[in-house]
This record gives C-alpha cells, sequence and structure tokens, in this order.
C-alpha cells in the first residue's frame, strides 16, 4: 500500500498594493511641502490687508488734524504784517498730500511692528512617542510654548506688550477678513445678479462671504495673533524689571490707534447678515 506525501505549505499570498492615490491627493501633498513658506506670507498678507483697512478710515481724521494745525499756523503768523503772506503756504491740495503722507508712514510703522513677526511662523512638527525613563532624563520646556502657558505668563507677568500687541493683532486680521469677505461678496454678487437675479445672488454672495470670513480666521486669524503673542512674550522674557514692561512700548502706541479703528470702522461684521 503507497502513502501519499504531505502537501508542502501553501506560500501566503503577497499583500494587496496600497491603493494609489487620487490626483487632488497628490496635489494635496505636494503644496503641503510649502507651508513653511506659504503660511508665514498668509500671516504677512492677512496683517498687511487688516492695517490698510484701518488705515483708510483714518484719513478724514488725519486730514482734520492738518487743518486744524494750518488754522492755528495761519493764525500765528497773521498776527504780524511781515509774515502775513505765510497764510497761504500751505494750500489745500498740500495738506490732503500731508495727510496722506502720515497715513502711509503710520501704516508702514503698524506693519513693522505687527505683520513682520509672522514671518517667524513655524509649525512644530508632532513629538516621537519615547520610553518613560527617557522622557523623564530629557524633560524640558518646549521651544513653542502653548496658548496656556503664554496667557498664564500674561497673567503672571502682564507688560503692555504681551497684552496689547496680540489684542491688536487680533483687531486688525478681523478688519483684513472682513475687506477679503466683502471683495468675494461684491464680486459674486456682480457677477452672478444677471444670471440669478438680484435675490439669489445676494444671497448667494453674503454666503460665501460669511464663508470666507469664517475660513480666513480659521486659517491664518488665530495663528497672526498666537505668532504675536509668542514674539511678545519672548521679547518680554527677554528683559528684567522695568524694562520688561516697557519693552515696545513705542509700537504699541502706533498700533492701538490703528486697532482702535480696526475694531469701530474697518469691521463690519454685521453688514454680512443684514
Amino acid at each position: 500500500m503507497l502513502l501519499e506525501a504531505p502537501l508542502p505549505p501553501r506560500p501566503p499570498s503577497a499583500a494587496p498594493p496600497p491603493p494609489a492615490s487620487g490626483f487632488v491627493t497628490d496635489v494635496s501633498r505636494l503644496l503641503g511641502g510649502f507651508r513653511w513658506a506659504f503660511m508665514p506670507l498668509g500671516l504677512l498678507a492677512l496683517v498687511a490687508v487688516g492695517v490698510h483697512a484701518a488705515a483708510d478710515t483714518l484719513d478724514d481724521r488725519l486730514v482734520w488734524l492738518v487743518d486744524r494745525a494750518d488754522a492755528t499756523f495761519d493764525a500765528w503768523v497773521g498776527a504780524s504784517d511781515f509774515t502775513a503772506s505765510w497764510v497761504e503756504w500751505v494750500s489745500l491740495e498740500t495738506r490732503t498730500r500731508i495727510a496722506r503722507g502720515l497715513a502711509l508712514a503710520w501704516e508702514l510703522a503698524a506693519d513693522l511692528v505687527l505683520a513682520l513677526p509672522a514671518l517667524g511662523y513655524r509649525e512644530a512638527t508632532a513629538p516621537r512617542p519615547a520610553e518613560a525613563w527617557r522622557a523623564a532624563l530629557e524633560a524640558r520646556e518646549a521651544e513653542t510654548p502653548s496658548w496656556r502657558a503664554l496667557w498664564t505668563r500674561c497673567l503672571r507677568k502682564p507688560t503692555p506688550m504681551r497684552w496689547l500687541r496680540p489684542l491688536a493683532t487680533a483687531a486688525v486680521v478681523v478688519a483684513g477678513a472682513c475687506a477679503v469677505a466683502r471683495l468675494l461678496q461684491g464680486t459674486v454678487y456682480l457677477s452672478w445678479r444677471e444670471l440669478m437675479g438680484d435675490r439669489i445672488a445676494d444671497v448667494a454672495a453674503r454666503v460665501l462671504a460669511l464663508g470666507a470670513l469664517g475660513g480666513v480666521l480659521g486659517t491664518l486669524g488665530w495663528r497672526a495673533v498666537l505668532r504675536n503673542l509668542q514674539h511678545a512674550d519672548a521679547a518680554c522674557a527677554s528683559e528684567r524689571g522695568s524694562r520688561a514692561f516697557t519693552r515696545g512700548l513705542l509700537g504699541c502706541v502706533v498700533v492701538v490707534p490703528l486697532a482702535v479703528a480696526a475694531a469701530l470702522d474697518a469691521s463690519p461684521l454685521l453688514s454680512f447678515l443684514r
């Protein structure tokens, strides 16, 4: 009687190849590799747009101040016959140019204070898990402190720079996001009203504007505030005593009026709902 030899074990089947990624996924990964470049530039652009929107609301006020200064000058030089001819020295066109120059200088100074720190924005990678003994031996403070750590230092060691710079940045980025949303709303309404009618085009433009407003603030706005908070915290931490309190005080004086103008005049949030 013949015995049948046992069959050899069946080789394991090869693992199925990973599914091929789509074109959109590949493009998203490619663009994601350049976040280190376009994220800081996006923060810089948003802050610059917000500062410009706030500065536009101050043109009339600067013209009024220049007119008052010119009136005081005319009253002073007009009191003497020798200097009476100087009354017409500063014309209306010259006063307008002076006001525009002051607004431009103010805007550039605010950009220097609020927008340039955005270029230092970096995204930290997630830390690799480590053994408990290694984590205990290598425990150290994170290079980029969290929101909680930053706000804790703001409460325990308050300085004008730690408080005013982030608040001014928040007001400016809201104004910049409103400017972007208004541009989108006007473009959509004007291009769609002949095709869909005024009512539908108006509703669609408002919805898209609100989406753009939320998208800009959700992707760039809070990062700009965080970056300025980090910059202010690092600058104040490098000083001691009274020097930490006075650090960046001149920059705060420059940006606070623009921040107030951005919050009151350049951020029409309710206009997208009415």
